[in-house]
């Protein structure tokens, strides 16, 4: 048996403790707890990889402060479209979903289309009656429904301009933040197999039908048992550019960096060149963990079968 591990993340960017509210806090450190748990608890049964992501992630998408799922932000056209991708590295298969609206958990629509579609990539329309054919889960508008969200949304919606994630009234008054607002998961099972996993809700007013980095396979996400699995948060269009989460395992792969080295050379490196800000999370086939990111925190949390876990924020 090898060492498992899971990973995760809640987005990234501008999170300063002085800006955060003791209950703001705690429940950003609980939500992530929660989802640490759930896919953990998959791990200790001897489950795998790609199930123990996925549990983790469902977890997120259910809770409404994290922007994927039902805390979803809203598009210029004053709806929810949301981005997901799940990958497997022990034979990788992936499964991706952009676009997609209703859908209570994305996460579990691109999971459906990386077992059984024939494709890795469905959009928009597709990818709902996708969801109707498999019985995935759809909820209406007003579920993805939250009044900061809206508000915030309603502060732009007349410009061209966009937001990388939310904010509402009383979120402006305890944190003046700027977010990247995605969720990911990867993981490592007893096995060895390794998965990785993001979603998101996209930038608050895009238009155009924008789609980020999240559910591009080796930009946003990416897994491979012969080197690591790879979920990023940031502003997605650096990370499409680098192929940020492809590029780590091409330094492990074909110059022989650790995890740690070449999400540090990604990262600190060549998404800074090009203006890039936001961070990743990885784990490789020993069970190793890195967290890495370049913005002034990172919703961030781990553990390892080695005893190790930490949930943590700020920088």
């Amino acid at each position: 048996m090898s060492k498992f591990t899971l990973v995760i993340h809640g987005g990234a960017g501008t999170i300063l403790k002085e800006d955060m509210t003791p209950e703001l806090e705690k429940a950003y450190q609980e939500g992530l707890q929660q989802a640490l748990d759930a896919g953990y608890a998959v791990l200790e049964e001897e489950g795998s990889a790609v199930n123990a992501i996925k549990a983790a992630i469902v977890i997120l998408e259910d809770n409404v402060l994290f922007n994927a799922g039902r805390g979803s932000v809203f598009t210029k056209k004053g709806v929810q479209e949301m981005d997901a991708a799940i990958m497997d590295g022990s034979d990788l298969e992936a499964g991706s979903v952009a676009g997609v609206r209703n859908v209570r958990n994305p996460i579990e629509l691109a999971a459906e289309v990386m077992r059984n579609s024939n494709h890795v990539f469905l959009s928009g329309k597709g990818a709902n009656d996708f969801a109707i054919k498999q019985g995935i889960k759809l909820e209406p508008d007003e579920y993805f429904f939250s009044q900061f969200r809206y508000d915030q949304w309603k502060s732009i919606r007349d410009s061209d301009n966009y937001s990388l994630d939310h904010t509402h009234q009383r979120l402006e008054e305890l944190m003046k933040d700027k977010k990247f607002g995605t969720v990911g998961a990867v993981a490592c099972d007893q096995k060895g197999n390794i998965a990785a996993a993001t979603s998101t809700g996209g930038m608050t007013n895009k238009k155009y039908g924008r789609i980020g980095d999240s559910p591009l396979i080796g930009c946003g996400t990416y897994a491979n048992n012969k080197t690591c699995g790879i979920s990023c948060t940031g502003h997605g269009e650096m990370f499409i550019r680098t192929v940020a989460a492809y590029d780590v395992s091409c330094l492990m792969e074909y110059k022989g960096h650790s995890l740690q080295e070449a999400m540090h050379i990604v990262v600190h490196d060549k998404l800074l060149k090009i203006g890039g800000e936001g961070g990743m999370i990885g784990v490789d086939a020993e069970g190793n963990a890195a967290l890495v990111f370049n913005s002034a925190g990172m919703y961030r949390g781990m553990k390892s079968s080695d005893g190790s876990s930490h949930i943590a924020l700020y920088r």
